[in-house]
């Protein structure tokens, strides 16, 4: 057994007095935390050890909370263990369920109609998060922790970011009433079985326009036109109106503006996952190119109006 998980397993009380030699461990993935399969006789769970450097941007308390909640709306795995200072946590493991992919999201058949369903659960739940995201004060912070760091931006960012005050005017002028989020929903945190779909990773969840959830569940997934228009109806349970439309198009901008950011912090803190260089200037220029395309402006324009959410 590798030693971050034979001392992270030490930890958890459920594992008192079992020898390591009884205990398989397999690795699942992660860009920031190691997450393993952990396997103890005919039980099997999920064991997540913090990256380096989250503690910089992720608040393990809230985290702790909002995936408690997550599960109890029927979203999430079970919660067995977390320790709030460090976020070290114990899953259990949802069998029968295949992590998704953007390939596997395009191709499997009602898998962005899942999806939506999945998120329009916890959007529901009466129970709320804590921490509210701030998109535009979340894109401060990020860049207040890349001027510590001493890193670079790609050329032009502050410029897209000025570009961008028409879309927070639109989003200001245009409230929506806040839902316990996601808000990070990579293709990766869904699992799906062929018949629902449940979601993991809560690291950034929060209080936050629920359509924000939907135009990043776009952008990570690949989505074409047509399953956008599966997600959305989906979601809404039919028609969906086009001021609502344009609201979920204008965040995949966003999202991509934002996690720009988050990558550029990730490539900083030298984390070896991924070359988070390039990540971050691909998703910078897919931003670019959304924004400057005539689509962006009609949608943009519909969504300046009251939209109902569904």
């Amino acid at each position: 057994m590798e030693s971050n998980v034979a001392k992270a397993l030490s930890r958890i009380p459920l594992f008192d007095g079992i020898s390591p030699e009884h205990i398989a461990h397999e690795r699942l993935g992660g860009l920031t935390n190691l997450v393993f399969k952990i396997s103890l006789e005919d039980k099997a769970y999920v064991l997540r050890i913090p990256g380096k450097g989250t503690e910089e941007y992720i608040d393990r308390k809230v985290e702790a909370h909002n995936t408690r909640v997550a599960a109890e709306a029927g979203v999430s795995a079970e919660v067995l263990f977390f320790d709030e200072n460090d976020g070290l946590m114990l899953c259990s493991y949802l069998d029968g369920c295949a992590t998704m992919t953007p390939e596997t999201f395009r191709s499997v058949k009602g898998a962005p109609a899942r999806a939506a369903l999945a998120l329009k659960r916890m959007h529901e739940f009466d129970k709320g998060f804590e921490f509210r995201f701030e998109l535009f004060g979340m894109i401060d912070d990020y860049l207040g922790t890349l001027s510590k760091l001493g890193a670079s931006l790609p050329n032009g960012y502050y410029d897209v970011v000025k570009e961008a005050e028409a879309v927070r005017k639109v989003l200001d002028d245009n409230p929506m009433e806040l839902a316990p989020s996601h808000c990070d929903p990579l293709a990766e945190n869904f699992l799906d079985n062929g018949e629902r779909m449940w979601i993991v990773d809560w690291e950034y969840s929060g209080m936050n326009d629920p359509i924000w959830d939907l135009g990043d569940v776009s952008v990570e997934a690949g989505f074409t036109s047509e399953h956008d228009d599966e997600m959305m109806q989906a979601y809404c349970g039919g028609k969906v109106d086009d001021a609502l439309f344009g609201r979920m198009v204008i965040y995949k901008a966003m999202c991509d503006l934002l996690w720009t950011l988050w990558g550029l912090i990730q490539h900083a803190n030298k984390n070896p996952v991924d070359d988070f260089w390039a990540y971050s200037i691909n998703r910078f220029e897919r931003c670019k190119a959304l924004m400057g395309s005539d689509d962006f402006g009609r949608h943009l324009a519909a969504a300046n109006s009251v939209s109902n959410i569904c």
